[in-house]
């Protein structure tokens, strides 16, 4: 038994230390802080019209829905989601980044926890956000995470995808990189991924200024 839970645990490894080699190299640049998630989280033309979408989906249920935010990052995005829910649960996979935000975000209804979401079992709630996460996994993990999901009811996925027509889900080494280099992007619903939904709603598409390609925002209705 103890054979197979330190292969488990090996096999969690190298992902959880590329993240926060990310963090502490400061690889996604910095503002001046420990920790910071990256442009992607930060620069107004991408947050705001996200924060936007999302907060409308969330505000459009007659009773608050719980949130589990999978790769909340420095949770400059989240603190401005989690008050319009019943429950907001923060996972990120780097420890000292989760014990820095319980730190400086306390509310009733917020929670964080460290987890490797394609090995650990996750959070029970309504909705998953999983924004610019999977784009930055193996197939192996996306595939991981896919067969979680279908304990939610909605999934609000974000991912960084090339302009015009490409090959999807070409597989990546885990860590800082994306697909985007490979001219390809995630597509949950497409081989080898295969996830079921019921509905699929883009709720968002930004065109980079400064950099190729274009970052889109989609819902998925799961059951």
């Amino acid at each position: 038994m103890l054979k197979k839970e330190n292969k488990k645990i090996k096999k969690a490894w190298p992902t959880k230390a590329a993240m926060t080699q990310v963090y502490e190299k400061k690889l996604w640049g910095s503002n001046n802080t420990d920790f910071y998630s990256g442009e992607g989280s930060h620069h107004p033309d991408l947050v705001d019209p996200y924060i936007n979408a999302v907060t409308s989906f969330l505000n459009s249920f007659e009773e608050p829905i719980t949130v589990c935010d999978l790769g909340c990052g420095d949770f400059n995005i989240g603190k401005e989601l989690f008050k319009h829910t019943k429950r907001y649960i923060a996972v990120d996979i780097v420890e000292a980044l989760i014990q820095r935000n319980k730190q400086l975000f306390k509310a009733d209804n917020l929670e964080f926890y460290c987890l490797d979401i394609a090995v650990n079992n996750l959070p029970s709630g309504d909705c998953v956000l999983l924004r610019q996460v999977l784009q930055h996994l193996s197939n192996s993990e996306v595939q991981q995470i896919v067969s979680k999901l279908g304990a939610y009811k909605y999934v609000v996925l974000t991912e960084h995808l090339p302009e015009g027509e490409f090959i999807p889900n070409k597989d990546i080494i885990s860590g800082q990189g994306i697909r985007l280099k490979k001219q390809s992007g995630i597509n949950l619903l497409l081989p080898p991924f295969n996830m079921k939904v019921i509905d699929e709603i883009q709720l968002l598409a930004i065109q980079l200024k400064d950099r190729p390609g274009v970052i889109v925002t989609t819902l998925y209705k799961l059951f």
